[in-house]
């Protein structure tokens, strides 16, 4: 264990944001997603949701200033949440902000979400249950 990093970052988890680049990109994933399958990397974060993950990560290493839209989500069908947003969205919003309150997020189309997946530097598995509840990040520069 590390003074000052979550417990929710293993040390896999650790090694892998550490050897991230800026502009590389990492999923975290609910526990429908199909990480193992897609991803170059994939590391288990299972009992914890994607937002506390995110929460624990955006504590180590920044979002992307570089770009407009730092984070990505999948777009909901029609209809499905009230305004077309899934709840688990504002839970990313406030993770986000701990950071950088002015990144927005790029809605992307289910199966382009995926492709974008793909080229992910890894995936995070998480035990999310929360529909919708995947985003992918964008690592910044960190700046000491």
């Amino acid at each position: 264990m590390l003074k000052g990093i979550s417990p929710i970052i293993s040390p896999e988890l650790l090694k892998i944001i550490a050897e991230m680049g800026h502009g590389d990109e990492l999923v975290l994933a609910d526990g429908n997603f199909p990480g193992t399958s897609i991803g170059k990397r994939c590391v288990r974060c299972d009992g914890h949701g994607c937002a506390e993950v995110m929460r624990a990560i955006v504590a180590l290493f920044p979002l992307d200033d570089f770009v407009k839209k730092p984070m990505a989500v999948m777009e909901v069908p029609a209809g499905m949440f009230p305004g077309d947003k899934a709840p688990i969205w504002q839970a990313f919003r406030e993770a986000a902000d701990l950071d950088m309150p002015s990144a927005e997020f790029d809605m992307m189309e289910h199966d382009a979400f995926i492709e974008r997946a793909k080229n992910a530097y890894a995936v995070v598995q998480t035990g999310e249950t929360a529909l919708y509840g995947n985003i992918i990040i964008r690592k910044g520069v960190v700046r000491l």
